[in-house]
């Protein structure tokens, strides 16, 4: 039975593929051999400085392969790495920091002079490159020694996320998590050590975690794309056809702004064989352009918030659906269990919306150093009185249809009451993408007014008269938007998801 991430490299990568390439950034590269010396040399630099286990280290490193060194060095070291965001604003990174009480962060000279002003003290940091160095600083047997101490419920990482308070949540995720997940999703997607994988997730989302450890437990080619590059979709293709990936796991707005400009038409591609896609509703429009460039490719849909360990749900896109179909966000993954739960706390019958709920291993722990936030959000089971039973409340409305299959409404914060009628907002974004000129959107409530507006990328220059009469044809009268907002570019976040909370804050 294997207890951690580490066995994974142990028996594979180190021994099988030492040579080969692993991670490649921008500026450098390593191989699975070096990558070895590296995470190891950091993980003997941690345990001279501190004799903490299964507690967090900060990593405060942009994504680059010395992160991919850090987070894999704080694991050998026995504890769970916390990779925080350097572009945060001060006040938030603090309250992040905080909230970890690490005893030690991970850095560079480059970075450091941030955490030193933050109030981290000098003696606190480890500077990454002292263990990217050609001489072995660890010892093997001290390493083993801690490593035979963690068992799979141990933590293995932190990933903040939104705090409804402004206190970022610490979401823990075990072991045993990540390798339920990972081996489902070698097994499913057939992955081995052919796979190049394009990554595009920041290591503060969650969709990171199956690009690391399908490159950790494979021997798979990890190419570290440059977050500038996304916003450059011809030099984004570009550089996936020089590294020859032929694998992505992206958020779909990204490969909505590729099909927006008919990329794909105008340059040789890529060679693509794998294409998964999470974090946001993948228009259908988007994945037919896509398929139709690539019609023996694998695509992809999965699902599932961070509090789960990456995704819980999927969906193989191997039938034909019009652009105007939903598409479902599928079964669960291996060893998860989906609850469909109506508002008596009774799982949902065929066609009936309910809120997603998940069990099994996929769960976190909870939000690290939080008892309270945990506590009201992994419950009991309703339908089991019988013995304790944690459950993840998503807070996402979906409802299984006649396949079994299981379809994505949305959030229940998005289902707003207007005009005395029950909206969702997905609904009404998912008919915007059906008009002709619409090439991105997003729909919130601007509750102080009570109005729905629009948020779009377009460039057609449509008055809101038309564009309500064409929406028409999808809507009835009173889910129409109020106030259509046209804009050259839809904000983003880190994640590179639609930024809703900046949508909203610009309505004042």
């Amino acid at each position: 039975m294997q207890a951690t991430v580490l066995e994974y490299l142990e028996a594979g990568p180190f021994r099988k593929c030492a040579g080969k390439v692993a991670i490649r950034d921008d500026k450098s590269a390593c191989t699975f051999s070096e990558l070895e010396r590296f995470a190891k040399n950091l993980a003997a630099l941690i345990m001279a400085k501190t004799s903490v286990i299964r507690r967090p280290i900060a990593v405060f490193l942009p994504k680059s392969l010395p992160a991919v060194v850090a987070n894999l060095g704080i694991a050998y070291s026995g504890n769970c790495y916390a990779c925080v965001d350097i572009k945060s604003p001060p006040q938030r990174l603090k309250g992040m920091l905080d909230n970890l009480e690490a005893s030690v962060y991970i850095s560079s000279a480059t970075h450091s002079g941030a955490l030193l002003a933050l109030g981290v003290r000098e003696d606190q940091i480890i500077l990454v490159e002292a263990a990217m160095v050609s001489e072995v600083i660890y010892r093997p047997e001290a390493l083993r020694e801690r490593v035979d101490k963690l068992i799979d419920t141990d933590p293995i990482y932190i990933i903040y996320t939104s705090g409804s308070t402004g206190i970022p949540k610490g979401v823990t995720i075990p072991h045993r998590g990540v390798i339920d997940y990972i081996d489902w999703a070698r097994e499913c997607y057939q992955i081995s050590e052919k796979e190049i994988i394009g990554n595009q997730a920041p290591f503060t989302f969650d969709n990171s975690t199956l690009d690391l450890y399908l490159c950790f437990s494979c021997g798979a080619t990890l190419v570290l794309i440059p977050e500038d590059l996304f916003r450059y979709p011809v030099k984004l293709i570009e550089h996936l056809r020089q590294n020859r990936v032929n694998t992505l796991f992206w958020v779909p707005s990204i490969l909505t702004t590729i099909a927006n400009f008919k990329i794909l038409d105008e340059t040789e591609l890529p060679p693509l064989e794998k294409i998964l896609f999470a974090g946001e509703v993948m228009p259908t429009r988007t994945l037919n352009y896509w398929k139709q460039k690539y019609p023996k490719a694998l695509f992809s849909n999965l699902y599932g918030p961070t509090e789960i360990t990456v995704d819980c749900t999927y969906y193989i896109a191997n039938r034909d659906l019009a652009d105007e179909e939903a598409l479902p966000i599928g079964l669960p993954c291996r060893n998860t269990d989906i609850l469909i739960l109506n508002e008596d706390n009774q799982e949902a019958k065929t066609g009936e919306q309910g809120e997603l709920c998940v069990r099994g291993s996929s769960l976190a722990l909870g939000y690290w150093n939080n008892p309270e936030k945990t506590a009201a959000a992994f419950v009991q089971n309703p339908c089991n009185p019988y013995y304790p039973e944690r459950i993840y409340r998503t807070g996402d409305l979906v409802y299984r249809n006649a396949s079994g299959e299981i379809m994505f409404v949305g959030r229940k914060d998005f289902q707003i009451k207007h005009l005395g009628y029950r909206i969702e907002l997905g609904e009404i974004e998912h008919a915007a993408f059906q008009v002709d000129g619409i090439r991105n959107c997003c729909v919130v409530y601007h509750r102080p007014k009570s109005e729905i507006t629009l948020f779009y990328e377009s460039e057609l220059e449509s008055s809101p008269g038309v564009l309500r009469e064409r929406l028409s044809a999808f809507l009835p009268k009173y889910m129409l938007p109020t106030v259509f907002r046209r804009m050259p570019a839809l904000p983003r976040n880190a994640s590179g998801k639609i930024d809703r909370q900046a949508l909203l804050s610009s309505l004042g």
